[in-house]
């Protein structure tokens, strides 16, 4: 009697043993709960955009208050996430690795922007930035004026979006062996070659995240931007107030238009980012 064959492997593998029993029933509730919460819906507003043809679709794009917004929306959420990866790490180095009265508070503060509603956000940065404001005040008489303008946007953003950053690199920096930092000194590596070959190489993962969270955040905020940005055409709308405007005026497909543009944006940055965050968890190491 011949041996039996040897049993097929799996098409699939687990890296490493799941407490979740079985790996189909798993896999097929997670997709199915990601197409109601998320593919079905984006897929519904590519549809109604897609209504316009291609010709109707580039026209609305393309249009010089659209380009204005979109320019706004994307290039000032770029400029908040890049200040807020570096803020960020600071304010998570802070935290982690030294000890002083009212860390805790301190601490907790981190997370205001995550429970504030955005309304309030946004009246109580314009209070403060406007010219007759208690910083903006200051500023006047040198000529910078911050409310109502771009510069005002991007302080909203920095806002908002500081929190993820901290949250995203403040774990692995209180993971990271102290040993390692102690052993470059020991072989006479100086303060700057410590951080810039030790230490920031092992939180850039960390960091690529919290910049692409703040970054996202910052793309599709509305309600602590609008009350600060002063909302002029061409100069500080941003797309989610044009799409709400759109909207308004019962010009629904322009306003699908407009959020599928930033959704392919979004997403192709977001890819990009993601990508150059996997080639560094191998440049450096990181599994």
């Amino acid at each position: 009697m011949s041996a039996a064959a040897p049993a097929r492997a799996p098409w699939f593998r687990l890296r490493q043993p799941s407490a979740l029993p079985g790996f189909c029933p798993t896999l097929g509730f997670a997709l199915l709960y990601l197409s109601l919460i998320v593919l079905i819906p984006l897929g519904a507003l590519v549809l109604r955009a897609s209504g316009l043809g291609l010709d109707g679709i580039w026209q609305v794009a393309t249009s010089p208050r659209v380009r204005a917004a979109l320019e706004v929306s994307f290039g000032v959420s770029l400029a908040a996430a890049a200040v807020n990866s570096v803020f960020g790490l600071l304010v998570a180095w802070v935290l982690t690795r030294y000890r002083f009265p009212a860390r805790r508070l301190l601490d907790a503060m981190v997370d205001l922007p995550f429970a504030l509603p955005t309304a309030v956000a946004g009246i109580s940065l314009a209070a403060i930035w406007a010219p007759n404001g208690w910083i903006g005040g200051l500023l006047a008489p040198l000529g910078i004026k911050v409310a109502f303008t771009p510069l005002g946007i991007f302080v909203a953003l920095v806002f908002v979006g500081l929190p993820f950053v901290v949250r995203t690199v403040q774990p692995v920096l209180a993971d990271l062996d102290r040993e390692t930092e102690e052993a470059s000194a020991s072989l006479g590596a100086t303060r700057r070659q410590t951080v810039f070959r030790v230490v920031l190489p092992s939180l850039l993962p960390a960091i690529l995240t919290g910049f692409a969270l703040a970054f996202g955040r910052a793309v599709g905020e509305y309600g602590s931007v609008i009350f600060i940005a002063g909302n002029l055409p061409f100069r500080s709308e941003i797309a989610p107030l044009l799409i709400v405007i759109k909207l308004e005026e019962f010009d629904y497909q322009g306003a699908t238009v407009i959020a599928s543009v930033m959704l392919a944006i979004a997403f192709l940055l977001l890819l990009t980012i993601n990508l150059i965050q996997a080639w560094s968890r191998r440049r450096f190491g990181h599994v």
